[in-house]
């Protein structure tokens, strides 16, 4: 059964620095997955009443442009419309929960996905206060505990905090 390690980090060029050593390690931009709040969005960015962008899909395919360096590269990119929360741009498998069918959860948006992710609600909870301020939520799908172990240590080396493994949920389609 596959896990996601967790974690956040505080800037941008923390979480590029754990992207870029990931993928020396041999880690795929499809395994990692990475949330952040969009300060480059604006929050009226054109919604239609009739669209699914207020159910949290995604809105646009040029995100990766809004990020830079290795999280601009990742799987899967894209700016989703969170209900109650705004505009964040995700990437990888984080992207399946958010604008699947987590988001259909009474929960729904980023407490949602991230229990969609195998984060238990209060702790899911805890990282969305901590997203909205600002930090920057990573995720990798590992198969085994070595590669836990790997992702986890990356993620210390690089200052990064709230670290937890998960087992992963899988997305139904």
């Amino acid at each position: 059964m596959s896990q996601a390690v967790i974690c956040l980090v505080s800037t941008e060029a923390e979480a590029n620095s754990i992207v870029v050593e990931l993928q020396e390690l041999g880690f795929t931009p499809d395994q990692i997955s990475a949330l952040l709040p969009s300060k480059n969005i604006s929050k009226d960015m054109g919604h239609e009443k009739h669209s699914k962008a207020p159910e949290g899909t995604a809105t646009g395919a040029g995100a990766g442009a809004l990020v830079g360096g290795a999280l601009g590269l990742l799987a899967g990119i894209g700016v989703l419309a969170i209900p109650g929360a705004g505009p964040f741009i995700a990437a990888g498998p984080i992207m399946a929960f958010l604008s699947g069918a987590a988001v259909g959860t009474t929960l729904g948006g980023i407490t949602g996905g991230l229990i969609g992710l195998g984060i238990p609600e209060y702790e899911a909870k805890q990282y969305e206060g901590k997203i909205r301020d600002g930090n920057i939520l990573l995720s990798v799908s590992v198969d085994d505990r070595d590669e836990a172990k790997q992702v986890e240590e990356v993620y210390k080396e690089n200052g990064a905090h709230d670290i937890k493994r998960t087992t992963e949920e899988k997305v139904k389609r």
